[in-house]
C-alpha cells in the first residue's frame, strides 16, 4: 500500500505557505512558553505577568501596556494589580493628570523579570542551537524584515 502521491516540491510549498509559516512560528512560541512556565512561576510570576514586566520600561502606562501587549484594558488592570501587590512594580500618580499613573519596576519585580528572561533566552538558545551560525543569521534579518512597519 503506498500513501497519496506527490508532486515535487508540492511539501515544500504547503512548508512555506503564509499560514504554515504562522502556524510553526506559534507552535514554537507556545512549546517554549508551556517548557519555561514551572520556572517562571519559581520566580513569582506568571507568564502574563512576565511579559507584562518585560514591557514595563518601554510602556509605564496601563494603557500603553494593553496596545504592546495586545491585551484587554481590564485584563492589563488585572495584572498589574497583582503584580503591584506583589510588590514587583510601583504605581506613581502623573502630576499633569491625577487620574492616570505610570508604573515602575521596583527591584524585586526586576529581578524576577530578569530571571524569568534568562530562563526564557535559555530555552530558546537550546532551539537556536538546532541551526547554523548562518542560519541564525538568515533568520534574524528576516525576523527584522517582517517587523519593519
Amino acid at each position: 500500500m503506498s500513501g497519496p502521491v506527490r508532486v515535487k516540491g508540492e511539501s515544500d510549498m504547503r512548508k512555506t505557505s503564509p499560514w504554515q509559516l504562522w502556524t510553526l512560528n506559534f507552535e514554537l512560541l507556545i512549546s517554549i512558553m508551556a517548557e519555561v512556565e514551572p520556572r517562571v512561576r519559581a520566580h513569582g510570576l506568571e507568564m502574563k505577568e512576565f511579559l507584562l514586566l518585560s514591557k514595563v520600561d518601554e510602556h509605564p502606562s496601563p494603557a500603553q501596556l494593553a496596545r504592546a501587549l495586545m491585551t484587554p484594558k481590564p485584563t492589563v488592570t488585572f495584572l498589574v494589580k497583582r503584580v503591584e501587590a506583589a510588590g514587583f512594580v510601583k504605581r506613581e500618580t502623573r502630576p499633569e493628570d491625577l487620574r492616570r499613573f505610570h508604573l515602575t519596576l521596583t527591584p524585586s519585580g526586576r529581578k524576577a523579570m530578569e530571571a524569568s528572561r534568562d530562563v526564557l533566552d535559555a530555552a530558546f538558545a537550546k532551539r537556536l542551537a538546532r541551526l547554523t551560525q548562518a542560519q541564525r543569521a538568515d533568520l534574524g534579518r528576516a525576523l527584522e524584515r517582517m517587523t519593519e512597519g
